[in-house]
């Protein structure tokens, strides 16, 4: 029997990239799977229909959405078990330089939609269930050009700590996620980092989506109950101080 058998699942941002990768992960493990999407439908529908799963579009930013992507799940395919947050954007800029817009719209999905989902997951998940999300390397040593960015997810990984400790009781861990230079559309934006990221990796390569889902699923079986509060750096060894 595959090691999530039975359970149900919801992978926010997950019609592409690492997202995709991770909602393919979970099905081939046996979960049932929510492919949450903002914009990208077809995607989104491809993704579903290949793992049998459902797509539902939810807006991160928008707390009645979040609320109402639950709704959904728990009617059409049951009490959720695992949460996956990896829907994020990434603005790259100077501090001097960043508009008001850019940083509210980088905390809007990064910081706040991961809380509220955070928030959801708190309120509804079942007990000895997983709640994943996903940060970046780069919140250890930092990056000029990144603090919007490395900071709403520096605030995810406070999520994780808190609640690991709230939802402990009930047999529920909480853990980050922390890719490096993983070859994605994301990344794909900013040429330097594909050209420097194999260099800066013990195992000099960019990762691949299926890397980081991979370490996903395993922190949503059973084998990995014992590990809750934690920021795994899924970066194939990369240095990024």
């Amino acid at each position: 029997m595959a090691a999530l058998t039975g359970k149900v699942a919801i992978v926010t941002g997950a019609s592409r990239g690492i997202g995709r990768a991770i909602a393919l992960e979970l099905a081939r493990e046996g979960a049932r799977v929510a492919v949450n999407y903002a914009r990208s439908a077809e995607l989104a529908e491809a993704v579903a229909q290949e793992i049998g799963g459902l797509a539902v579009r939810a807006d991160m930013a928008d707390a009645g959405e979040i609320e109402a992507l639950f709704d959904t799940v728990e009617r059409t395919l049951g009490g959720v078990d695992l949460l996956v947050n990896n829907a994020g954007i990434a603005i790259f800029g100077p501090v001097a330089e960043m508009t008001e817009a850019q940083f509210d719209s980088t905390f809007a999905i990064n910081a706040r939609g991961t809380f509220l989902c955070c928030r959801e997951a708190a309120r509804r998940m079942r007990a000895g269930g997983r709640i994943v999300s996903i940060s970046t390397g780069a919140t250890v040593g930092g990056t000029a050009g990144g603090a919007a960015y490395c900071g709403s997810k520096a605030a995810v990984e406070q999520f994780t700590r808190a609640l690991a400790r709230e939802l402990g009781g009930r047999g529920i861990t909480v853990n980050t996620v922390s890719p490096g230079f993983t070859e994605t559309d994301m990344l794909a934006q900013f040429p330097h980092l594909v050209a420097a990221g194999p260099g800066m990796s013990a195992l000099g390569r960019l990762g691949q989506p299926e890397d980081v889902a991979k370490v996903v699923a395993w922190l949503c079986t059973e084998d990995a109950g014992w590990m809750t509060g934690q920021n795994l750096q899924a970066g194939g060894g990369a240095s990024m101080v």
